[in-house]
């Protein structure tokens, strides 16, 4: 695997836990570059994300050992009741800016299902990458 495989798997990996920073960059510049084939770079990019993405669903799994159900600021219960309503289909948005983290940390606490969560997951953020390389030209 090249190093910028490597790279990429690192970096869309930290991109999806509960740190800052984001991974499109470095996969469009990659993608942009041609060195590897776009289908390894999507793959790399979504099973780093995916197991990212798991790293916050397993913190949710975690917290809900520590902390079970109890009251929560008003903003907290409508997302938890929006997550509820929707379940596991609702980690499709696990790729989105801001939200993404936290919904996979509250999917984790509401016992949604590792398998589902895992699907889910996984299509949410293939299909973001996989639109990135639609709209850019491959090296």
């Amino acid at each position: 695997m090249s190093s910028g495989l490597w790279s990429l798997f690192a970096g869309s990996f930290l991109a999806a836990t509960l740190l800052p920073g984001g991974s499109e960059l470095l996969y469009a510049a990659l993608l942009l570059r041609g060195e590897d084939s776009p289908l390894a770079l999507l793959a790399v990019a979504t099973l780093g994300n995916t197991l990212g993405g798991l790293s916050s669903f397993a913190i949710g799994c975690w917290l809900r050992q520590r902390r079970p159900a109890g009251p929560f600021a008003a903003r907290h219960e409508q997302a938890l009741t929006r997550l509820r309503r929707f379940g596991a289909p609702a980690l499709l948005a696990s790729w989105v800016p801001v939200i993404g983290d936290p919904l996979c940390v509250a999917a984790g606490w509401l016992g949604i299902g590792w398998t589902a969560a895992t699907l889910w997951i996984a299509l949410g953020k293939a299909a973001r990458y996989a639109a990135l390389s639609v709209l850019l030209p491959s090296g």
